[in-house]
């Protein structure tokens, strides 16, 4: 199994095991703690270890996690836990797209409303006059999306002067999504004394700017390495041509009995690949973008997550906070634009220690992007080919000049030299090989 590895040699010695503390001893109430019991949560997560406390505290919190670390309930619960017997709306929760808001509304109705505390999300694509119906009642705690609340305020539906809590989550997302203007407005109608919590996958310089702005002496949490790649991915390039792209996603998915989430990169591509792959004979398929309707989106994702459909046809709206367990293989269709979408949307598979497959269909024109991937990744990918195909990678910038690209990178110990072993033959191209299906 090729996997992604830092070049960053690891030690050999055994780190001692680190007792994890109890939600009691975190500071969690009891009143939560049965909850989290009864739901069937014995331990926290290490962002949770780190950010409860503080959070309970009522420290500004600067974290850095990857999707699914479990960072919802390391804001989520110190929220439940001080809006518990208040009254009116105190606490915005910020998300970048309708699924993460939707996913956050689930986790804070879960252990909110046995405490009485309601939370209701106000996003785009549903009805405004229900947004109107729901603010009236004066919940302790709305999930937005940027452009929907600022829509809100704009209305007279809704004041911030009062607000206590401010969660921004995947703040980079919501900047690389154009929010800055949305956000600098939501932050300059609410009270400067508050407590305001951060999460970001990464720490460009416009998400620091942000939280000097916006953060008072935060108390600073990082999880792992940014965008850091699950070592549960088996990573896969296979090289075609731009004609022959749905000839080798058809193999793929009838090879591959798993659930699978495919990629492209526009929503009329996501459409379109939807309806031909629904042509060919695999009706259990449905397809996931921004310009669909909230319902569509809901039904779609519900489906997927239930097993209705095997197939799910995406844009990038659903590369970050989607969580569906046992998600057994990722296609790139299209290869993203940017590097670290790359490994937002692997991050779909190889979840909770099971093991994932990642494809990428990629043609000469994607040589570039291709090294700038694995530039990001510091890392090779493995090379297959269709049989028949010269079993070569197309020459990129780190073929002139002397000196291949593997090399210097260590080659095999990366898959750079594994092109031989990766054909269509004894199904490694479309399928997982059996020892990799055995431990999944």
């Amino acid at each position: 199994m090729t996997k992604v590895q830092s070049n960053e040699e690891t030690s050999s010695t055994q780190e001692p095991e680190v007792e994890i503390p109890s939600w009691k001893a975190l500071g969690v109430s009891d009143a939560l703690v049965a909850l989290l019991e009864k739901q069937g949560f014995t331990s926290p997560t290490p962002i949770q270890q780190k950010a409860l406390p503080a959070a309970i505290e009522g420290k500004d919190i600067l974290g850095t996690a990857r999707t699914g670390s479990g960072k919802t309930a390391a804001f989520g619960l110190p929220l439940i836990q001080k809006l518990a017997g208040r009254r009116g709306t105190l606490a915005i929760i910020l998300c970048p797209t309708r699924e993460i808001a939707l996913q956050t509304l689930q986790t804070m109705e879960i252990f909110g409303l046995p405490l009485d505390v309601r939370t209701v999300a106000v996003i785009g694509g549903t009805d405004v006059k229900t947004d109107e119906r729901a603010l009236i009642t004066s919940p302790q705690v709305i999930v937005a999306t940027p452009g929907r609340l600022c829509d809100h305020m704009t209305r007279g539906n809704l004041w911030l002067e009062y607000v206590e809590f401010l969660v921004l989550d995947e703040a980079d997302r919501m900047l690389d999504m154009g929010f800055s203007k949305e956000l600098n407005q939501i932050v300059g109608a609410m009270p400067t004394q508050r407590q305001t919590m951060l999460f970001s996958a990464t720490m460009p310089a416009e998400v620091e700017s942000l939280c000097r702005k916006i953060l008072k002496s935060p108390v600073r949490i990082s999880i792992g390495k940014p965008l850091q790649v699950s070592s549960q991915v088996d990573h896969r390039l296979l090289w075609t041509t731009e004609a022959d792209k749905k000839r080798e996603l058809k193999h793929i998915l009838s090879n591959e009995p798993g659930t699978i989430i495919v990629f492209t990169r526009t929503k009329d591509g996501a459409t379109l690949l939807w309806r031909w792959i629904h042509a060919v004979g695999f009706h259990e398929s449905t397809y996931l973008s921004s310009n669909k309707s909230q319902a569509h989106r809901e039904e779609a994702l519900e489906g997927f997550k239930v097993g209705r459909y095997r197939i799910m046809v995406a844009t990038d709206v659903a590369a970050r906070g989607i969580h569906v367990e046992n998600v057994a293989m990722v296609i790139n269709f299209d290869l993203p634009i940017e590097a670290e979408d790359y490994v937002h949307r692997i991050g779909r598979t190889g979840r909770k220690d099971a093991n994932g497959v990642a494809i990428s269909l990629v043609t000469d024109a994607d040589v570039r992007q291709v090294e700038r991937i694995e530039d990001f990744l510091r890392a090779r990918l493995q090379d297959i080919f269709p049989p028949g195909a010269v079993r070569e990678r197309p020459r990129g910038r780190s073929d002139r000049g002397g000196g291949g690209r593997g090399g210097g990178r260590g080659g095999s110990s990366r898959g750079g030299s594994s092109s031989g072993s990766g054909s269509r033959g004894g199904g490694s191209r479309g399928g997982r090989s059996g020892s990799s299906r055995g431990r999944r």
